[in-house]
């Protein structure tokens, strides 16, 4: 066999290699986003199936343990809720009535369970100094709704 021929295989058969790494679990690592409309339709489907749900903070429906970092609230799309649960300490801008995104699945219970918690805020956030705590009482402004 000529040179040519031997190089052209060995890249044919090294580009077959890197679409086989590459593509063959991407179906198992990729997280769709879902509204809670979604979430609800996609019934069974959604108990499985590892997403991100994205909706408005629904307002009255955060409920906050500080000491167990326990956060539950209901996200809405204005048509249909979903209630989440958090084990984790929300973000300092996190409050009702924002955009959120967070990331996990249903449970059978009809609850999500969230493993990250984001919320969507405009350019005025600052993020607390290296090495010093959140200000609790600053979130706890920011999570009733109070003028900051």
């Amino acid at each position: 066999m000529s040179p040519k021929i031997l190089l052209a295989a060995a890249l044919a058969l090294a580009g077959v290699g890197i679409l086989y790494v590459s593509l063959g679990n991407l179906g198992n690592n990729l997280v769709y986003y879902w509204t809670p409309t979604e979430v609800i339709d996609a019934g069974e489907k959604a108990y499985s199936a590892n997403v991100r749900l994205g909706g408005m903070v629904k307002a009255g429906s955060i409920d906050w343990d500080e000491r167990a970092l326990d956060l539950k609230f209901t996200v809405t799309d204005g048509v249909k809720d979903v209630r989440v649960h958090a084990a984790a300490m929300p973000p300092q801008m996190f409050r009702e009535n924002i955009g959120v995104v967070v990331e996990g699945s249903m449970t059978q219970g009809g609850v999500f369970e969230s493993e990250k918690l984001l919320v969507k805020h405009d350019n005025q956030y600052k993020a607390p100094e290296d090495g010093r705590a959140p200000d609790m009482e600053q979130m706890m402004k920011t999570m009733s709704g109070a003028d900051l």
